[in-house]
């Protein structure tokens, strides 16, 4: 079992959404279909993942592979359960979301991610880390929701779909952050301390997850406490996905640390 299928049922969900975006006659009827697939590809990523998980008797969740099969899996989900109007920032930020998770699969599907089934060594096999992967992979799908509302808002003319996709930027962090916050910083700590012996040991990883999530911290600032709108939030949104990715991706091929599993 693998996540091909997933791959090319984002990639035609994305294309369908496309096509909603410039079919006047058929728009309610593409964007409906862009959702099944979609939805299908969930679907099969999350029985993938439980397959894995019963084939090594733990949470597949420790390696490359199953992190971005889970991580593309959770950005398609949210994008579903998130954006469920039929408008055009909403058709919008639905086909930048399906693209992001096709993405992540073809990354998983090359060299950098190898598929084969591994046991976790003994450091790996802990709850603490389950719930510290799985929450921070949860709160970086929001935060690719924000994303794709703050690609919405830059691309967008008309002032209502500016509107609805800062709306949805603001919902996606307000749902991502506390969730990030538990999975990335609270259980990762833990999880730390009963792995390593200690809560915070300056690994780049750790580092990067916390500037990551100052980011966010700045855009909650500026948004909610300056009540500030427009292009410097979205670009806030912007800087943080990139920083998202870096922290997942990057780190563990330009740094080495604890977190240097393959």
């Amino acid at each position: 079992m693998n996540a091909t299928l997933s791959f090319f049922l984002f990639l035609a969900a994305t294309a369908v959404s496309a096509c909603s975006l410039f079919t006047k006659r058929a728009t309610s009827f593409c964007d409906l279909i862009a959702r099944i697939l979609a939805a299908i590809a969930v679907i099969w990523l999350f029985i993938l993942l439980l397959w894995r998980s019963f084939s090594i008797g733990f949470p597949a969740l420790t390696g490359m592979y199953e992190g971005l099969t889970f991580f593309s899996g959770a950005v398609g989900g949210l994008t579903l359960c998130m954006i469920r109007k039929g408008e055009q920032a909403s058709r919008m930020i639905r086909l930048w979301g399906f693209l992001v998770a096709a993405i992540l699969l073809a990354l998983a599907s090359s060299p950098l991610a190898p598929s084969s089934l591994s046991y976790p060594v003994p450091a790996l096999r802990s709850g603490w880390l389950v719930l510290h992967v799985s929450f921070s992979f949860l709160g970086e799908a929001a935060f690719t929701v924000s994303f794709a509302a703050a690609i919405t808002w830059f691309l967008a003319r008309q002032p209502e779909t500016k509107n609805r996709a800062e709306a949805v930027a603001s919902a996606a962090v307000a749902l991502g952050y506390p969730v990030y916050t538990l999975g990335a910083l609270l259980f990762g700590a833990i999880w730390a301390q009963y792995a390593w012996g200690r809560f915070w040991g300056w690994d780049p990883k750790e580092i990067w997850a916390l500037v990551t999530w100052l980011v966010y911290t700045l855009y909650l600032h500026v948004r909610l406490g300056k009540k500030r709108r427009g292009a410097f939030p979205m670009a806030v949104l912007v800087l943080g996905f990139a920083l998202t990715l870096f922290t997942f991706l990057g780190v563990n091929f330009l740094a080495s640390g604890l977190h240097s599993y393959r």
